[in-house]
């Protein structure tokens, strides 16, 4: 594969971890990135069971995914006057392995940043294919030609937009939206301890090791530019007017903060993955927002593309059939359930019911053991030989 070239769009989880392996596969490898640099902090992602384990440690990363781990920590979740209702374990929410999504990027940015180009502040404008390649388009850089270009830049894919169709078509709203925010000193009050509120339609998390005040709300699609930090300030201010608890103390203080990041719940539904010389990698094939395994799909999604990819010799129609006849499978949990009703129930009925989950001990160790069966259910194979 020396004379492969291929272009990667989005510098996250999934464009880095394909990125690696190509790279030690003998691709030459461009990495372009809308953000002016590597992103840093977003909340907690987690690997889970035997099958995240092994691709961690093929691509080398296992024991300092190790080192960098958060420890996945209790939640206690509260009511107004502050009083314990249930404990969410830190073994459910954190799996098997946690790390911050900036400090796990930041890793697979250090390991690949010398073998591959990294292209940031820029984006892709046009993708047009020809007999041997795809002649590409940037808003900053000059024109170039690439024979793949791979599309692993998240649930909004500016690759899928202009090789697939509009967003419109692949992106299903689910009725809620969440919000990360660096408040300050107000992220780790409750003696740091990590809690969470509810109200119907709503939910407020604080506290815990470096994690940043955390929201999800019930909410009809909204209209705002997602690189506005103003304009997302003020729909998450108007989303908890009127708030019970410390809501009201902890609105008072986002005009102020250093960071926030507004979106919807949403879930990918493609067809396919590839189209032609290029392929969706990562949320932008099989995104299922706050679902609990987007981070594991990315990493063993980029793991067998990258594998077919070498397996096929570089022919590209050959591997792009094998790597969604392979993960297809594996990835249908991005297509069950959605994680806004369970954080924030829209009724105080399913409040409760919600709670209650999590004094009973039988149905916590059901939900951990279907959560490990997901996590493992492919076969894995040995690609680097």
């Amino acid at each position: 594969m020396k004379n492969t070239t291929v272009l990667i769009s989005g510098a996250s989880i999934a464009g880095p971890a394909l990125a690696l392996w190509l790279a030690r596969y003998g691709c030459t490898v461009t990495v372009v990135e809308k953000a002016a640099t590597p992103r840093p902090g977003g909340q907690a992602v987690d690997f889970k069971g035997a099958t995240h384990r092994t691709v961690l440690e093929r691509m080398g990363i296992l024991d300092e995914v190790r080192r960098r781990q958060t420890g996945g920590h209790d939640q206690t979740v509260i009511d107004a006057d502050e009083k314990p209702l249930a404990v969410i374990p830190g073994e459910f929410t954190g799996g098997e392995l946690e790390i911050r999504r900036g400090d796990l990027a930041e890793l697979l940015y250090e390991r690949t940043k010398d073998t591959c180009e990294y292209v940031f502040g820029d984006s892709i404008t046009s993708l047009t294919e020809t007999a041997s390649g795809v002649h590409v388009t940037f808003e900053r850089g000059a024109p170039r030609t690439f024979d793949l270009v791979v599309g692993a830049d998240g649930i909004h894919s500016n690759v899928r937009r202009l090789a697939f169709g509009p967003e419109s078509d692949y992106v299903r709203h689910l009725g809620y939206y969440y919000a990360l925010a660096d408040l300050g000193g107000t992220d780790g009050d409750n003696d740091g301890a990590a809690v969470m509120y509810n109200e119907p339609g709503r939910m407020a998390a604080v506290g815990g090791p470096k994690a940043p005040a955390f929201f999800v709300f019930a909410s009809e699609p909204l209209s705002y530019d997602r690189y506005d930090p103003e304009q997302q300030k003020k729909l998450l201010m108007a989303a908890y007017k009127g708030g019970g608890w410390r809501l009201p103390e902890l609105m008072a203080t986002v005009p102020r903060a250093s960071d926030i990041y507004l979106d919807s719940l949403s879930r990918v539904v493609v067809d396919r993955y590839a189209t032609g010389r290029v392929v969706l990698l990562g949320d932008a094939a099989y995104g299922n927002t706050l679902g609990g395994f987007g981070t594991g799909l990315a990493i063993v999604g980029a793991y067998v593309l990258a594998g077919e990819l070498r397996a096929a010799g570089g022919d590209h129609r050959v591997a792009f059939r094998q790597y969604e006849e392979k993960f297809r499978g594996y990835a249908k949990i991005s297509k069950q359930g959605s994680a806004g009703p369970f954080l924030a129930p829209p009724t105080r009925l399913r409040m409760r019911l919600r709670n209650w989950t999590f004094t009973s001990r039988f149905l916590l160790r059901l939900m951990l053991r279907l959560t490990d069966r997901f996590a493992t259910d492919i076969d894995l194979e040995d690609y680097r030989f």
